[in-house]
């Protein structure tokens, strides 16, 4: 029996060298192969037949230039990293999620989850000092601290809760959450859970919390809003104290190509309309923001903010009215 095992994890420990052997270069002959794995070349032909059970396209190829060869399959199988390159991936995901790669963010952070889950805590160590030493100029997100997000993708995929200190007035408070999604805005990160203090959906800035730890025991997963829509709204929106909403004359993807996803939300009416929804301290500035769009709008919600529109158009115009003689735009005496 003992002998037996040991066979068996030879050969699982042989056949998963062949398979990084295949990965590192195009093309491998039979003899190569056998050398390297010091076996006879039958014996590669079988674990070539081993490989392609489990799904891998090992393709064989005859005469000069030919050999094994690794290629493209249906579905991407799992790779075989050695450290070095285990190491790049990482840091070069953790860029990802960051925002140093446009759009990358998202599936950065579920890959660097993956990786993360398996990854030896000597190379974990490796990446995080190369990821310290490294920053980031331009746009893109706000910098976020890369174990904080770690632990919440590992809760998310858990579902388990966590807990963490978060900004309330003037102190921080603990708070327990049950998260659902990282949602990645333009500008910064975002937690959707479900805050058990307050018995409700929340979106929490990761930015801003602290001592953020995963707890032992899972939840059972509750109807989730739509995560992105819900952050969005909540950021452009609900957490100021006024809200309106405006009728555009122009497409949606106009609009959204003017307008900062964190600063509005923009829904689609018709192709040549749609409707935007904003919140701001002072709902003249969001007013102001509508006009230098440079499209024909309708205020929707509040009903006092038509009103208002009339009394800043008049101010403007009284503004017009008293210009510099002689300046573009001053009107004749």
């Amino acid at each position: 029996m003992v002998a037996v095992g040991g066979d068996e994890r030879g050969t699982t420990e042989r056949v998963l060298t062949l398979l990084g052997l295949l990965q590192r270069r195009r093309v491998w002959t039979g003899p190569e192969l056998a050398e390297r794995l010091g076996v006879t070349a039958r014996t590669v032909r079988r674990d070539v037949e081993r490989l392609r059970a489990l799904g891998y396209p090992v393709h064989a190829g005859q005469g000069v230039g030919g050999g094994y060869r690794l290629g493209p399959g249906r579905d991407l199988p799992p790779l075989l990293l050695d450290d070095e390159e285990a190491i790049a991936t990482a840091v070069s995901l953790l860029a990802g999620a960051s925002g140093a790669v446009a759009g990358a963010g998202d599936a950065a952070l579920r890959a660097l989850a993956k990786i993360d889950r398996v990854m030896p805590a000597r190379l974990r160590r490796q990446v995080r000092a190369l990821a310290d030493s490294v920053e980031y100029f331009g746009g893109g997100r706000e910098q976020v601290d890369a174990e904080v997000l770690m632990t919440l993708a590992r809760a998310c995929g858990d579902e388990v809760e966590v807990g963490f200190g978060y900004p309330s007035g003037d102190e921080v408070r603990r708070r327990r959450a049950e998260p659902y999604r990282l949602v990645a805005s333009d500008r910064r990160w975002y937690l959707l859970a479900y805050d058990l203090d307050r018995d409700d959906w929340r979106s929490f800035r990761v930015d801003r919390m602290t001592d953020v730890s995963a707890r032992t025991w899972h939840f059972r997963p509750r109807v989730m809003p739509d995560a992105a829509a819900y952050v969005q709204e909540g950021v452009a929106s609900r957490v100021y104290p006024h809200q309106a909403r405006f009728l555009v004359h122009a497409p949606a993807a106009t609009v959204r190509a003017q307008i900062p996803a964190s600063a509005a939300v923009v829904r689609p009416r018709d192709g040549e309309r749609c409707e935007v929804v904003a919140g701001a301290a002072n709902l003249d500035i969001v007013l102001m923001h509508m006009v230098v769009l440079g499209h024909d709008f309708e205020v929707l919600e509040p009903p006092e903010l038509a009103a208002r529109c009339r009394v800043l158009a008049e101010r403007l115009l009284s503004v017009g009215a008293k210009a510099v003689p002689g300046a573009p735009g001053a009107q004749e005496s």
